[in-house]
């Protein structure tokens, strides 16, 4: 095997391994506030971005559409989105925080913000940069690769 593929296969094994421990300790943290994992980027990106349609969210929060639609279906009966028509297109329905879960997301998503202020801790501000460039153009890459082949 060539030493640079060992390289690239050892660096994709630590960063799935540090992604495994990431994941474990955000998802410690989240399982707190009553919310699965799911739940809780559905309502962060809401929170971020403001009212948006259902087959807008399900990419950015990496669900299919049949799970995007029970993810909300299952907050709206929680009373944490609502579903609303758009003024603009009344074919669109779009999903929009509650009072509640307005509430509830901004106290989650503080909390949350301060576990990975822990984690990333370790990290320069130089680092941090590094790291986020790197991942960026990984990602890149890799999506770039999947849709030549």
């Amino acid at each position: 095997m060539a030493q640079g593929a060992q390289k690239t296969d050892h660096v994709w094994l630590i960063m799935i391994k540090a992604m495994h421990a990431l994941s474990r300790y955000a998802a410690a943290g989240i399982e707190g506030t009553g919310l699965g994992n799911s739940d809780f980027r559905v309502l962060e990106v809401l929170l971020h971005k403001g009212p948006l349609p259902v087959n807008t969210i399900g990419p950015i929060v990496n669900l299919t559409p049949g799970s995007i639609s029970i993810a909300v279906e299952r907050l709206v009966e929680k009373g944490l989105v609502s579903r609303v028509e758009s003024t603009e297109d009344r074919r669109v329905r779009l999903v929009a925080l509650t009072p509640i879960g307005k509430n509830l997301i901004v106290a989650a998503f503080q909390k949350h913000a301060v576990q990975m202020r822990r984690v990333f801790s370790e990290l320069s501000q130089e680092e941090l940069r590094g790291l986020e460039d790197a991942l960026k153009r990984i990602g890149k890459r890799a999506v770039a690769l999947l849709e030549k082949s």
